[in-house]
């Protein structure tokens, strides 16, 4: 056991193994625990699809639909009316960003290293997002208005708005990247405890780390649901303390504070 908690944290920090394809560097073992993380949500995906049924719901079915129809509420409540895709896209990224927190945790042959822990995956996701964001913005409120929102509530404070905007997806990537590879530094630095101790800051740390794992995923599938609500939104009033609150709502595991407030800033 305590060889099998060795190995778990014997995981080098900022290392990756790497390959050259046409001038490029590829970290091929976050290509592979993404493609591990992936394969996994998408199983997880198929086998909740096979467990429902027209008839009287498996327990399963009536799970994963009350997740749904809570978080949707959540976010009516919250945000007004927005697009149906949204919230799908918030759990599926939730999901997998979980899945990819936590597979480090497991002990196997292998060192399978967080991929979220490689900046290149978590600006990856981010700027993925924000791109959405943005062209759900124009939809929303054409051409005209996305322009226009850059000059609220003053033509003075276009440029500011312009860094935040292009701000916000270093900050989503960097937030979920600094706690994952902190993470991992701590495990290494726990490896480094003589074998008749290792297990006891090991199993303390692991279990807060998942914890972390979880918060972090949460807040990243939640500011993904913010940023397209403030897209759609034509009243710029407040954006930004919601935005704040809500993730130190998150953050506290204070949820159902942070609806009332989050009605107050639309």
């Amino acid at each position: 056991m305590i060889h099998a908690l060795a190995a778990s944290t014997d995981i080098e920090v900022g290392h990756h193994i790497q390959r050259q394809f046409l001038g490029m560097t590829f970290n091929i073992d976050t290509i592979w625990s993404t493609v591990i993380a992936g394969i996994i949500v998408i199983a997880l995906g198929l086998w909740m699809r096979a467990k429902i049924t027209s008839g009287v719901p498996s327990k399963i079915q009536i799970m994963w639909e009350s997740i749904v129809d809570l978080v949707t509420r959540q976010v009516e409540d919250s945000l007004g009316k927005i697009n149906p895709f949204v919230v799908p896209l918030a759990i599926a990224l939730f999901t997998f960003i979980l899945v990819a927190n936590w597979i480090e945790m497991v002990p196997t042959m292998e060192k399978v290293p967080s991929p979220s822990a490689d900046v290149n995956l978590t600006y990856a996701m981010a700027f993925f997002v924000i791109a959405c964001v943005h062209v759900y913005s124009v939809r929303q409120r054409k051409i005209g208005g996305y322009i226009k929102h850059y000059f609220q509530p003053y033509p003075v404070f276009a440029l500011f708005n312009l860094i935040e905007e292009i701000a916000k997806p270093f900050s989503l990537a960097l937030r979920l990247f600094g706690n994952i590879f902190a993470g991992g530094i701590m495990l290494s630095l726990i490896g480094l405890f003589p074998s008749y101790l290792l297990w006891g800051p090991n199993v303390v740390w692991k279990l807060f780390d998942m914890f972390i794992g979880l918060i972090q995923a949460f807040i990243f599938a939640l500011l993904t649901i913010l940023y397209f609500g403030m897209a759609g939104s034509h009243d710029e009033e407040h954006e930004d303390a919601a935005e704040a609150q809500a993730i130190t709502d998150a953050a506290t595991g204070d949820i159902d504070k942070s609806t009332p407030k989050l009605q107050g800033a639309h």
